[in-house]
């Protein structure tokens, strides 16, 4: 497949620290010079006071430092749900006993009997400290934390002063994960500069470790672009601090993401007549493969990396699915040949779908029990090969985002009309982006809020209503009084009524576009799809072309992210 790509002109994207080096660099030459201070570390804990007492078995208790803060990290989280589920309690206890002396150890032997009240008490204190801080305290805070951000939030890139997105190193505290994670409730253990390594130019100033430490490593890699990177103890992953969203690397990295998936439209047709062709090949292999690539473009299943066993959830991709996580129906729900989907996804996020199924499955099954491999000749390897082949750098994930940008860009135009509102407008976008989601299996669990602000929302509604009525009441009566009249001071109480009531009308759609809105996306996360799947472009054109200011579906740090896009789009882009 070849297909040109529109040139991507940093000059074009505006700055505030001035403008972009215009050199172009050999492959895989990120930087020449690159200077920073290196990450910003957390304090390190304080002791409770003396007043606040952690108990068990109703006796207080002194705990020894380490194993104090991880009392604290459960006490904070106390009015979370996560602290009654099972797994997080048995983790939690189990890695706390780890962070006890040996007297502790002997003593706390069941959490059920630990009292977190006062620590509890106390952390909720702070935080409504927090909330009821007057404005001099607040700006104090807000002087303080400008302070770190000039001094560790930028860095000079290329002789160009840079913002750096994360330069604070996440503090210690109990793993969440998400869905329902194995691992949730661990302890996060605190990241010391000893496991930090640095990354800068070797004619940069070093940074320097905080007093009394020093860094793991200094590496000076031109062919990456992160500044400091580490391995956290819960899942063994490499975190990184990176250059912030709307930085020259990163705003060619995603432009460069989006342009591949634009130049997949022109190869698509092909791709799918060739694995609709290769459904029936004699190779199991190649059918295995048709069917999978079937599964990624139409379903957006992500591919699915191999993963040591135990390591971490289980949770799988199209490649590693299992006789297990797929049952057939001849009949289901009044249709034929149906195959239900159930697996964990990415994240511990359920993967649940009812859709058409061919002879094939039936065919890869046979023989197999439940924890067998669906596909036994396929892997990522051979798969991501495969498709390399067919269009350069192409993947699954190129598939998904084509997949992503193309949906959002057709349900757009369907839903498009000139004469609604700006409410019915973003309503519109967003039942589009909302598609988007439910194609990439996207869910949240409601917010804990929802019920009290939608009954607060109808309440609004219903008040609203009897001022709509109040209001036609008095303009019918204004009417009335004004009808064969030619008192204009009537007239003009007439006009003043009718705008009241247009007032009201306004107002009252407005709020039940928002309550739709509402309940549409209770359970669908809309911003994983905007932030990583969906060519900005398409909704900058979709602003331009409707009309909506872009701060109506952009937040602050989407803008920032897609600096690149808002400046170089026109109102006639098309995906």
């Amino acid at each position: 497949c070849n297909s040109s790509m529109t040139p991507f002109s940093p000059s074009k994207v505006k700055k505030e620290e001035g403008g972009w080096e215009e050199e172009k660099y050999e492959d895989g030459i990120k930087w020449k010079f690159l200077e920073h201070k290196g990450p910003y570390f957390p304090p390190e804990y304080q002791t409770l006071p003396d007043d606040v007492k952690f108990y068990y078995n109703g006796k207080p208790v002194k705990l020894s430092l380490p194993a104090e803060e991880v009392a604290l990290f459960f006490a904070q989280m106390m009015d979370h749900e996560y602290t009654t589920k099972e797994v997080f309690r048995n983790n939690f206890f189990r890695d706390w006993r780890k962070e006890m002396t040996l007297e502790e150890r002997q003593l706390i032997m069941d959490l059920n009997k630990c009292d977190f009240g006062e620590l509890h008490a106390m952390h909720k204190q702070k935080v409504e400290a927090r909330k009821n801080l007057s404005k001099e305290e607040k700006l104090v805070n807000k002087e303080a934390n400008q302070k770190i951000v000039d001094e560790y939030g930028y860095c000079v890139l290329d002789h160009h002063r840079e913002r750096i997105g994360n330069f604070k190193i996440e503090p210690p505290g109990l793993f969440r994960g998400r869905g329902d994670h194995p691992k949730q409730g661990m302890l996060k253990k605190r990241i010391q500069p000893e496991d930090a390594i640095i990354n800068c130019s070797k004619d940069s100033r070093i940074p320097e470790p905080p007093a009394g430490h020093r860094w793991k490593e200094v590496r000076h890699d031109n062919t990456v672009t992160w500044l400091a990177s580490w391995t956290e103890n819960v899942q063994g992953s490499c975190k990184y601090v990176m250059l912030n969203a709307n930085s020259k690397l990163k705003g060619e990295k995603d432009w460069e993401k989006y342009e591949v998936a634009r130049k997949l439209k022109t190869c698509v047709d092909a791709i799918r007549a060739q694995y609709q062709e290769d459904l029936k090949s004699k190779q199991m292999g190649t059918r295995q493969r048709a069917v999978a690539l079937y599964f990624i473009d139409k379903l957006a299943l992500r591919a699915g990396n191999e993963k040591e066993e135990g390591e971490t959830a289980d949770t799988v991709g199209c490649c590693s699915l299992r006789v297990e996580h797929i049952t057939l129906h001849d009949t289901l729900d009044g249709q034929k040949c149906v195959v239900e989907f159930d697996f964990l996804g990415k994240d511990c996020i359920r993967y649940y779908n009812k859709v058409p199924v061919f002879k094939n499955l039936k065919l890869f099954m046979e023989n197999k029990q439940g924890g067998d491999d669906l596909f036994d000749r396929l892997n990522t390897q051979l798969l991501n090969k495969h498709l390399s082949s067919l269009m350069p750098g192409l993947t699954a994930k190129v598939f998904r985002t084509y997949n992503a940008s193309i949906t959002l860009q057709q349900q757009l135009k369907e839903l498009r009309n000139m004469k609604e509102n700006v409410a019915e407008k973003l309503l519109s976008y967003n039942r589009a982006n909302r598609a988007v989601a439910i194609l990439c299996n996207h869910q949240r669990a409601p917010p804990k809020t929802f019920e009290q602000s939608m009954a607060n929302l109808q309440a609004k509604i219903d008040s609203r209503k009897e001022q709509l009525d109040l209001a036609k009441k008095e303009l019918k009566q204004a009417k009335k009084e004004a009808k064969g009249s030619s008192d204009n001071k009537l007239l003009i109480v007439v006009e003043k009524k009718k705008k009241a009531v247009q007032r009201c009308e306004e107002q009252l759609l407005k709020m039940e576009v928002q309550a739709t809105d509402r309940e549409e996306n209770k359970q669908i996360a809309l911003s994983t799809s905007k932030l990583n799947y969906l060519d900005p472009r398409i909704s900058v054109a979709w602003c331009k072309n409707m009309e909506v200011q872009l701060d109506k579906i952009y937040n602050k740090t989407l803008r920032d992210k897609f600096a690149w896009a808002i400046d170089m789009t026109e109102h006639d882009f098309v995906f």
